[in-house]
């Protein structure tokens, strides 16, 4: 395993795996399984959100070297739908998005200034991107990203991260639709009952 590599080593989770793969800095794994196979358990024990056994190391570290929240920075998890806890947009972030990073997602910089609930289900999904990719993750892992989004917003959200992938990030892309696996992902892995692991052939 290289500096910059994720590895996971017979993980276990909730009654599933066991899982084990290495991603490479720059990568974007695909994960494609059947509802209830614990696809998003999965996500969730890797940024270290549930309980899991197993090993775990990025860029040669394990979580335990480690506070949670420095890993949970590191290795994100955005869900397939973003949490807002305050009344106004602006207050869920830490700095300003890059504008050309709304932009491009078709958001104006005054939706920053909006209440939250003022936003549509797919400009929650879009900014919780952009809030998550303020931290800089090494590893960024997205449960189903664009299932409120329509074909050319999710176009445009696939194409952001793959820009931030193009720039050393990794990423871990749980999606059912075959076709959008194949135009975004390097490689990938298929899962089913019980969370039984194999490496993807082919999406189709």
């Amino acid at each position: 395993m290289g500096v910059n590599d994720f590895e996971a080593t017979e993980l276990r989770y909730g009654g599933f795996g066991p899982v084990s793969f290495v991603m490479r800095k720059g990568e974007i794994l695909g994960v494609k399984g059947p509802s209830g196979c614990g696809k998003t358990r999965l996500l969730r024990a890797l940024a270290d959100m549930d309980p899991w056994e197993g090993e775990m190391v990025l860029e040669g570290r394990a979580p335990g070297t480690m506070p949670a929240s420095q890993w949970r920075r590191r290795v994100a998890y955005l869900p397939a739908e973003s949490q807002w806890w305050f009344d106004g947009v602006g207050e869920h972030f830490c700095g300003a998005p890059d504008s050309a990073a709304l932009c491009a997602l078709g958001l104006e910089p005054e939706v920053l200034g909006w209440p939250v609930a003022r936003l549509s289900s797919g400009e929650k999904q879009r900014l919780g991107l952009l809030r998550t990719l303020i931290n800089r993750p090494a590893v960024l892992l997205l449960d189903e990203p664009t299932a409120h989004l329509d074909a050319a917003r999710a176009k445009a959200f696939e194409t952001l991260v793959a820009a931030r992938c193009a720039e050393g990030m990794m990423a871990l892309w749980v999606a059912h639709d075959p076709e959008q696996l194949a135009r975004v992902t390097t490689r990938g892995y298929r899962m089913a009952a019980g969370g039984v692991w194999k490496e993807a052939e082919a999406w189709t």
